[in-house]
């Protein structure tokens, strides 16, 4: 109850993604028609899976890490940003972070697409913004790093990952969801930056002193 007072609409999208994934877990049909296919947008059908496909994952796990992040993540962001800000960032950054997916890949009609992750990673980007010195975990760095540090490495693996990577994983939707995630944080509160900046000068002052 807490969490829906001080973050309705995070709530609402974390209850939504999590009913919507399990359902389309046990319902084939419905998961081919919410996944992200690109061949397809690009050619004007299924538009709507730009959207669909940020609700429904690939398996428990997928769901799981995804939902994890969210909820370290958006519950403290939505208090600062603002309810209906929130909301813009989330489901704008879920679409432009498919944007490229569908450009690179329009003309594989194998490829497909799913998750909330592009979204995700807005959301914790626009948190780092915020809290640039707050400590976080990343594996297999066995210590807690800054999370403005945590963000550059972030970035550059997705950029590598995303040119050489063979995984499976959309690589590509993790660095432009991060990207608008700061963009959009940016266009709704254009004072955070001196105060991002701010935070990090202090604290290299204070190491070097």
């Amino acid at each position: 109850m807490e969490y829906l007072l001080l973050a309705p609409v995070a709530s609402v999208l974390f209850v939504i993604t999590i009913i919507t994934s399990l359902i389309a877990f046990s319902n084939q049909e419905l998961f081919g028609k919410m996944m992200l296919h690109p061949y397809s947008v690009s050619r004007g059908r299924y538009v709507y899976t730009v959207i669909t496909s940020g609700f429904i994952h690939r398996d428990w796990m997928h769901l799981f890490f995804n939902m994890l992040s969210y909820y370290f993540f958006a519950f403290q962001l939505e208090p600062v940003l603002g309810s209906w800000q929130f909301a813009v960032l989330y489901m704008v950054s879920m679409v432009l972070s498919d944007m490229p997916s569908v450009l690179k890949h329009k003309e594989n009609y194998n490829y497909y697409s799913l998750g909330a992750s592009g979204a995700v990673s807005a959301v914790i980007f626009s948190e780092i913004l915020y809290n640039p010195l707050s400590q976080m975990m990343i594996l297999p760095i066995p210590i807690p790093i800054p999370a403005v540090l945590f963000g550059v490495l972030y970035l550059v693996y997705c950029s590598y990952a995303s040119k050489y990577s063979r995984d499976q994983i959309n690589h590509d939707a993790h660095l432009y969801g991060a990207l608008s995630g700061l963009m959009i944080t940016i266009i709704f509160h254009p004072g955070i930056l001196p105060g991002f900046f701010q935070q990090i000068i202090e604290r290299v002052q204070s190491l070097v002193h």
